[in-house]
């Protein structure tokens, strides 16, 4: 049984995207099948030009401006919706992301120093503990920050993942063949690869005891995290799906929960013929056995695929999903691949069951990781 008082509560939680930045108004979007992706012109010749964009960050700004004003401008938001002043000498910042702006530097003299400024000028005195691992680096800062609160070497953190648009990634996604030749159809039999966009989210995580003693009302509890790793190559996830399972198996063992648990799953939904083949054995694996298995839902045809934001956005959506009992349409869904046979909204969102939510990220390299949230009901003494 888990000490009430030591689970890791989310108590504050904010998202960019493509779709705006409000928390529940984006939701609502999300409920009604809306798509942030729309033509953005390349200087270059891509597969397509399409993309998702944040609004109110020019594109034409530095791309390492774009980064910096994304990072502060979500993770100030989430510290406010937690109720948390930035400069409390007990926050650590976790940040997560891919290339951020660095793809297109000429020069980098450091690979963290981003992160650090955004903290700065957000008003956090603590240098931040940066994180890159591809498109799981969102939720791995997630991951970091619970182990940190878990094992007591710090005692609150807002933790969360931020990337930008470039011309290098889209020319380098472009030229790789997992950049869509027209749009982004995750799960779906004419599925043929992913679209880019941008954004951020950040998650504020407290122990319980300490959230109580504030008087908050938390957005949900971290309930567990865990991670895999499965070097079958630089980009090519294995095609088994083993690890996705094991990656998820462990997050699970972490809560203290078991398959049957889970009534709603965020899958990473690139697109990509490779990545939603081995997403969907995986899942049909894990939930073989389960009578009342979740429903699984994907946002990437709405947010476009924010590389290293990924996972920060799909943690909070999860946690809207758990707060709403609804799960949105994957956006494009039209004909699902047979090889998942789970539950999935196609355009129109789908009611789900009362209980736990897990949020799964596939980075190039073999990143695997797999968040354990429960909605604000569960958060009660």
């Amino acid at each position: 049984m888990v000490n009430p008082d030591s689970r890791i509560w989310v108590t504050g939680m904010a998202w960019t995207t493509a779709l705006g930045s409000a928390l529940d108004p984006v939701w609502e979007l999300l409920l009604d099948d809306a798509c942030g992706i729309s033509d953005v012109p390349s200087p270059l010749p891509l597969r397509n030009t399409r993309a998702a964009v944040v609004p109110g960050v020019p594109l034409d700004f530095p791309a390492s401006h774009r980064q910096h004003e994304l990072t502060r401008s979500t993770l100030s938001a989430a510290l406010a919706d937690a109720g948390i002043e930035p400069d409390d000498p007990a926050l650590l910042p976790v940040l997560g992301t891919s290339y951020g702006a660095h793809l297109d530097l000429a020069e980098t003299a450091s690979l963290s120093e981003w992160s650090a400024a955004a903290v700065r000028d957000a008003g956090v005195p603590a240098e931040p503990v940066t994180v890159t691992t591809a498109c799981s680096a969102g939720s791995d800062a997630i991951l970091t920050g619970l182990a940190l609160l878990q094992e007591g070497a710090a005692e609150l953190c807002v933790c969360g993942g931020a990337d930008v648009l470039t011309l290098g990634k889209r020319l380098g996604h472009s030229r790789l063949g997992t950049m869509a030749p027209d749009g982004l159809r995750a799960f779906d039999a004419r599925h043929n690869g992913t679209v880019l966009g941008e954004g951020a989210a950040f998650l504020v995580l407290e122990p319980a005891a300490r959230a109580r003693a504030r008087g908050i009302r938390p957005r949900g509890v971290l309930a567990g995290a865990a991670s895999s790793n499965d070097a079958a190559s630089a980009v090519a996830p294995d095609p088994s799906g083993s690890n996705v399972v094991l990656a998820v198996e462990r997050a699970l063992r972490t809560a203290h929960i078991t398959p049957a648990d889970v009534s709603v799953v965020n899958a990473h939904g690139s697109g990509t013929p490779v990545n939603d083949d081995v997403e969907a054995r995986a899942y049909a694996r894990l939930f073989a056995e389960v009578p009342r298995p979740p429903v699984v839902f994907a946002t990437k045809g709405a947010f476009g695929h924010t590389l290293g934001a990924t996972g920060a956005i799909e943690a909070v959506a999860v946690l809207q999903a758990l707060a709403t009992s609804m799960a949105p349409p994957v956006h494009g869904l039209r004909e699902p691949i047979p090889q998942l046979g789970l539950p999935m909204p196609a355009q129109q969102p789908m009611k789900i069951d009362q209980g736990y939510g897990i949020s799964v990220t596939l980075g190039f390299g073999g990143f695997n990781t797999c968040l354990v949230l429960q909605g604000p009901g569960s958060a009660t003494p």
